[in-house]
């Protein structure tokens, strides 16, 4: 129970008079963490909820009940049909008792992050509702009260330290106390415990106050916190602050739940993000393909037509460039295969220049999302607000244009991955180099996967072997615990006239033995 002793001794009086002369009709759980009770009467039914928890244990009483058909188990069938005798509080401790006929009586103890519901008959305990407090069965029943010194000559042997001494007050209470001394300048022993006397009388005509504290609800003697209700009746005053609780609690639930989301997704935003700006800076760094046409196209009587590559002046950055050609082909025809490239690499810019925008405008709403989140304490405002932000991020990857092929990053090397046959041909064919690595899944359909060479560096084992796991998981053998895969510079794989999507020629390769490597989303 979130209040204290003072608080149950004014409960107790009031469930004696709503429970006294009713039988207890049935006695259940549904919930593994709540027990709930059924009195009744020829004229009245009235069910008591009482759920446990070291985080939460409360009462909540109410005239219906609505029970599981399912997933409900009836308990301690030896009360049914036993009559409430009377409700009363144990001396100076956070307990209450229901007692019954036949010497059998209901405890319901609310001590910090013990509590429990306990089953007595006589001063044994018959049954525990949470078997775990496995010391609760040897508790006796009187032993639940404490008789405790509160005079004058006590509160000095503790040099006037309420805590030390009136453990019934509670937090709330305890901090009200402070806040007196220190208003009411109280230095001797005497003056506070004028104060503390003060209190006690208050204590014996309350209000009830629910309020918020430290982002939690509460029930307060006293005001404390931001006010939400008062009460003049302790039953009401638990009833709306059992339902104040848990709409509160699933307020804070859910908006945890949402700010967690929006929070991975703003990570993943930012990182796609700065991937993005890194691969268009590379790609603006870079020599273009365009650029290099355009040098073939103005040297063209300068080549010799077998020659592999020829080393020419670039006029873009007034210095010697070195130009692979295809010694097959003519200088033109290399400039066309160039002029070819750049289209696609104008496609590329293009579409991660429309992608870095759309990520960036899903990014101001993501960080609004959370500062209006963060804000929100209506919980229908939170619900409206989340299903408005699923609806925004689904349409935001439904128009995000993506990049051709599947894309990975290990240890700075680029990995592409084809998504369909076609996919597979512009992949190789348009987009792979000569000294790039291909790698495919050995005697079965799969995706073209290439590894970007990078010029002066050797590709490491280890980005052989992801490339090559993915190769083996975008196939028909991932199910397979090992996949061959071939791995071949792409210079050694060619496509003849007339082969279907997808289907190349391999003139020269190496086989590996790679493990499937599923990537999840991990893929751009």
């Amino acid at each position: 129970m979130p209040v204290n002793y003072h608080f149950l001794k004014h409960l107790a009086p009031a469930l004696d008079k709503r429970f006294a002369g009713f039988e207890v009709a049935a006695v259940f759980s549904q919930d593994k963490d709540e027990l709930v009770l059924g009195f009744a009467r020829p004229d009245q039914e009235i069910y008591l909820r009482c759920p446990v928890t070291p985080q939460f244990s409360c009462l909540y009483v109410s005239d219906v009940f609505g029970r599981a058909r399912k997933n409900s188990v009836d308990l301690w069938p030896e009360i049914t049909g036993l009559k409430v005798l009377s409700v009363a509080v144990f001396e100076n401790e956070r307990a209450l008792r229901f007692n019954l006929e036949s010497d059998y009586t209901l405890v319901f103890k609310f001590f910090g992050n013990r509590p429990n519901i306990i089953l007595f008959q006589g001063q044994d305990v018959v049954a525990l509702f949470n078997n775990q407090l496995a010391t609760d069965m040897d508790l006796k029943l009187d032993g639940l009260n404490r008789n405790s010194d509160f005079s004058l000559e006590r509160f000095k042997e503790v040099n006037a330290q309420p805590e030390k001494m009136f453990y019934t007050f509670g937090k709330l209470i305890h901090q009200e106390v402070k806040q007196r001394f220190k208003t009411g300048n109280a230095e001797t022993d005497e003056q506070k415990w004028e104060i503390i006397q003060q209190v006690l009388r208050e204590l014996e005509h309350p209000s009830y106050y629910i309020a918020t504290l430290d982002h939690k609800p509460v029930l307060s003697l006293f005001p404390a916190g931001v006010p939400e209700k008062t009460f003049d009746a302790p039953i009401e005053a638990l009833n709306y602050f059992y339902i104040f609780y848990q709409k509160t609690i699933s307020l804070a639930t859910e908006k945890t739940s949402l700010l967690n989301q929006l929070s991975k997704e703003k990570r993943q935003t930012e990182a796609y993000l700065k991937d993005s700006y890194e691969r268009l800076d590379k790609l603006q760094n870079a020599v273009k393909n365009e650029e290099v046409g355009h040098i073939l196209m103005a040297n063209l009587q300068n080549i010799d037509p077998e020659a592999e590559k020829v080393t020419l002046h670039d006029f873009y950055r007034d210095q010697e460039i070195e130009i692979r050609l295809k010694k097959e082909l003519s200088a033109q025809k290399n400039a066309e295969q160039y002029y070819r490239k750049a289209k696609n690499e104008k496609i590329e810019w293009d579409k991660a220049e429309e992608n870095i925008l759309l990520k960036e405008e899903r990014l101001l709403k993501i960080e609004e999302a959370i500062a209006k989140i963060s804000e929100t304490e209506n919980i229908r405002e939170l619900r409206a607000f989340s299903k408005s932000n699923e609806q925004e991020s689904a349409r935001n990857s439904k128009t995000e244009v993506s990049f051709p092929f599947k894309r990975f990053v290990e240890d700075g090397f680029e990995i592409l991955v084809g998504k369909n046959a076609k996919n597979n041909d512009v992949l190789t064919q348009q987009y792979a180099h000569k000294e790039d690595l291909w790698l495919h899944a050995r005697d079965c359909a799969g995706s073209h996967v290439i590894i970007k060479n990078q010029s002066g560096k050797k590709i490491p084992e280890h980005v052989i072997e992801k490339a090559g796991g993915l190769a083996a998981w975008f196939s028909k053998r991932k199910n397979e615990q090992f996949v061959p895969v071939i791995v071949t510079p792409k210079k050694f794989v060619r496509k003849a006239k007339g082969l279907p999507d997808g289907q190349v020629i391999v003139e020269k390769e190496t086989v590996i033995m790679a493990e499937p490597f599923n990537p999840g989303n991990t893929g751009q």
